[in-house]
């Protein structure tokens, strides 16, 4: 008799941590690290300096929070930033500017995309996510899922930068068991290197759109021989 496979809150939470190191190393082509280690903890809350979290729906309900140090933050959007061919002189300095925040922000819709893909693939259910919020603190900020979980848990798992900064993921969500009743075969992941290139092809795109002014107009005057 076929054993069926159990996949459990841990097992969820291990696929989320190596979507935001699988995400997170190849966009900024540094290793982003995560420990094995996890804690349980109470509730999930954004601390300093700088706090992103994301709310998730479908198959099961959730929220992950991601609590950057400051100089984490300001790592992984500079390496970020150079990766994609930005000069040092053209980005920020502090974590508390804005170029900071939409970068995280757009990391993080990156890692959450990768994750809700992941759980669709490995898990045959559905869940969605809503835009990343982004808050730069110097106090600690409470957060409670805004559903109802019958059996809420948390979870909060240590990462660590290529520098060795430090910076920290939590997961709340509803205890949850999903259970393999036949096999299925699990379709390949995108790479993440497809996704960085495909970024970087809509940036190039719309800087030369922004320095061709009306390139197009004088393509079709110079085919009509005008």
């Amino acid at each position: 008799m076929k054993k069926n496979k159990i996949v459990t809150t841990e097992d969820i939470l291990l696929k989320l941590c190596q979507s935001v190191s699988r995400v997170l190393s190849s966009a900024t082509d540094s290793n982003v690290s995560y420990s094995a280690m996890v804690q349980k903890i109470n509730k999930t809350s954004l601390k300093p300096d700088f706090g992103c979290f994301v709310l998730f729906d479908g198959g099961f309900s959730g929220l992950v929070v991601i609590n950057f140090t400051a100089k984490a933050a300001l790592e992984l959007y500079t390496k970020y930033m150079q990766h994609m061919g930005i000069p040092p002189e053209e980005l920020a300095i502090t974590h508390t500017s804005d170029e900071v925040g939409d970068v995280l922000g757009e990391l993080m819709n990156q890692l959450v995309g990768d994750f809700t893909n992941k759980i669709r693939k490995e898990l045959q259910t559905h869940i969605t996510q809503n835009q990343p919020k982004m808050l730069s603190l110097n106090k600690q900020v409470i957060l409670s899922v805004d559903t109802n979980l019958d059996r809420p848990q948390a979870r909060r798992v240590t990462f660590s930068t290529e520098n060795h900064n430090i910076f920290y993921l939590e997961l709340a969500m509803d205890k949850t068991e999903f259970i393999q009743l036949e096999e299925f075969e699990v379709a390949e992941d995108e790479s993440p290197d497809d996704i960085l290139e495909k970024t970087r092809q809509e940036m190039l795109e719309k800087e030369k759109k922004s320095q061709g002014g009306n390139s197009e107009a004088d393509d079709l005057l110079s085919e009509l021989g005008l």
